[in-house]
């Protein structure tokens, strides 16, 4: 083995493999993502933000499902208890119904019917392939690449922030209520990333694993992207697949 080798094999000391897992989404992160300057600075068109709201839907109410097939295979209790926090935070209570809930009180305040959304007829093929994708990785793949995964999480707030702000400033819609998901994930966000960041940082002890985190985390901001990928397209240039949401339809209906 040379030395360039070896040295390649060395495991990167902690901040410059958290510089690395940084790096991800500074440059990936779908922040960056044409659709989401459209959306945040209001040049969406109703039919546009409606089909965001119905696409993301499937990605939202997965969270919850990818969340349980991690802890199926998790056999530290300790680690149990603290990742089941993310589930009670997207599914809540039967009385509040947590993020799931606030995503469809966003969908009836851009005027669809919840049930409609809830029921998922109207997501594109691409998006239920992206999200079954990421369900599939996080079953499948080692813990240390599955819990790296969710590190997209760093990036969220600013994100968050953003998309606060515009919605605001340049949609009818948008009200305290309607907006509430956002809210919410400026405070749940970052307490899972303390714990998950730490985590991934001490148990990725060799540069394989370290390798295999930042590759997930990766793939994560490739299925964020993707998303958005098929959003435009079928929506904005106006290539909506068989069997996706057509507009006008899934409307919610107005109370007498």
């Amino acid at each position: 083995m040379s030395p360039s080798q070896k040295h390649e094999d060395q495991p990167l000391g902690r901040d410059e493999f958290e510089a690395r897992l940084r790096r991800v989404g500074e440059e990936r992160y779908h922040d960056k993502h044409r659709f989401h300057d459209r959306l945040h600075g209001g040049a969406c068109t109703m039919d546009e933000v409606q089909a965001w709201v119905i696409n993301r839907w499937q990605y939202q109410c997965s969270i919850p499902m990818k969340d349980a097939a991690f802890l199926s295979r998790c056999r530290d209790p300790d680690l149990r208890r603290i990742w089941r926090s993310r589930i009670e935070d997207h599914d809540g209570s039967p009385e509040d119904g947590g993020g799931i809930r606030r995503w469809l009180r966003l969908a009836e305040g851009v005027g669809l019917d919840p049930a409609y959304v809830a029921s998922g007829r109207g997501v594109m093929p691409a998006t239920r392939f992206i999200v079954d994708a990421y369900i599939r990785f996080v079953r499948d793949e080692p813990l240390i690449a599955a819990m790296a995964s969710s590190l997209t999480e760093m990036f969220a707030p600013a994100i968050h922030t953003r998309r606060i702000d515009g919605l605001l400033e340049h949609y009818d819609f948008a009200d305290r209520e309607t907006i509430s998901y956002f809210r919410h994930r400026l405070s749940e966000a970052p307490k899972d990333v303390r714990f998950t960041l730490d985590w991934v940082l001490t148990h990725a002890a060799t540069r394989t694993e370290q390798e295999a985190a930042i590759a997930a985390l990766t793939f994560k901001t490739d299925v964020l992207w993707a998303q958005l990928d098929a959003l435009w397209g079928g929506y904005v240039e106006g290539h909506r697949p068989p069997g996706a949401w057509k507009p006008g339809e899934g409307q919610r209906m107005e109370r007498a």
